[in-house]
């Protein structure tokens, strides 16, 4: 298994991923704006050339305190699930924050979201309630 982060050299990987990974098409524009901003980042396992694991984030700035990341979502192959790979795809990701600097790192999930916040409390992950408000998209959540 070859997990490493993507780079905008993987533009083609990335674009080629098969349906059910992620939640719609990748698409190369959104892809090539993805991998060509320094404030994002994917890390990705790959089965030999199948991609079946992903942890994406974002770099938040403020101009009043360190950056953080925030992990946008994390995606594992059903194929391939209760492998350790969304483990080691979101380690990789925070692997590579920190060697940015970054030491705070976060993220969102829906509440029934069980398998996700089983993962995130076997890493070590402080979980938390707050309120979420949203702006132009649809909310299914509590």
């Amino acid at each position: 298994m070859d997990i490493r982060k993507l780079e905008i050299g993987d533009l083609d990987r990335l674009c080629a991923v098969e349906e059910g990974l992620f939640d719609a098409p990748v698409t190369r524009g959104r892809a090539r704006a993805f991998l060509s901003d320094p404030g994002h980042a994917i890390c990705a396992a790959f089965d030999e050339a199948v991609m079946v694991a992903f942890a994406s984030g974002t770099v938040l700035r403020h101009p009043d305190k360190a950056p953080s990341l925030f992990i946008n979502e994390v995606g594992t192959r059903d194929s391939h699930l209760r492998q350790g790979l969304g483990t080691a795809v979101s380690t990789a990701l925070m692997d590579w924050a920190r060697s940015e600097g970054i030491t705070e790192i976060w993220l969102a999930t829906e509440t029934d979201n069980r398998p996700a916040r089983a993962l995130y409390r076997s890493m070590g992950g402080d979980e938390g309630v707050f309120a979420l408000y949203a702006w132009g998209f649809r909310w299914d959540g509590d």
